[in-house]
């Protein structure tokens, strides 16, 4: 009760400091080299996979949260696209958020 009273406090005084993400950032020139595969299908342009027949979504300068989210989703078959869970069930962590920081990185390409 004492912490909620001490941040309706700080509320009403203008106290909040912004928040800062939670997600450490990734390394971008590693995050290049281990996206050569991601490259093959995210970097050609209109490109449409044959089965199942979808388009391939650009992910160039996408926001690097969302990729970090994205790819840890793919990895816990959390979200289905047999391709991509099998391509992030070989990434770590690390390689996760490196590989983000570089298509975040490309500002839209």
């Amino acid at each position: 009760m004492r912490n909620l009273i001490f941040s309706a406090l700080l509320i009403s005084a203008g106290l909040i400091l912004p928040i800062q993400s939670t997600y450490a950032t990734g390394d971008k020139e590693s995050g290049q080299v281990k996206a050569y595969t991601c490259t093959g299908c995210h970097g050609i342009p209109g490109y449409k996979n044959i089965y199942p027949t979808y388009h391939v979504p650009k992910i160039a300068g996408q926001n690097y949260e969302y990729l970090v989210i994205a790819l840890k989703a793919y990895r816990a078959d959390e979200r289905d696209h047999p391709t991509m869970g099998l391509q992030a069930e070989a990434l770590s962590d690390q390689d996760i958020e490196d590989i983000s920081a570089y298509f975040a990185s490309l500002g839209g390409e």
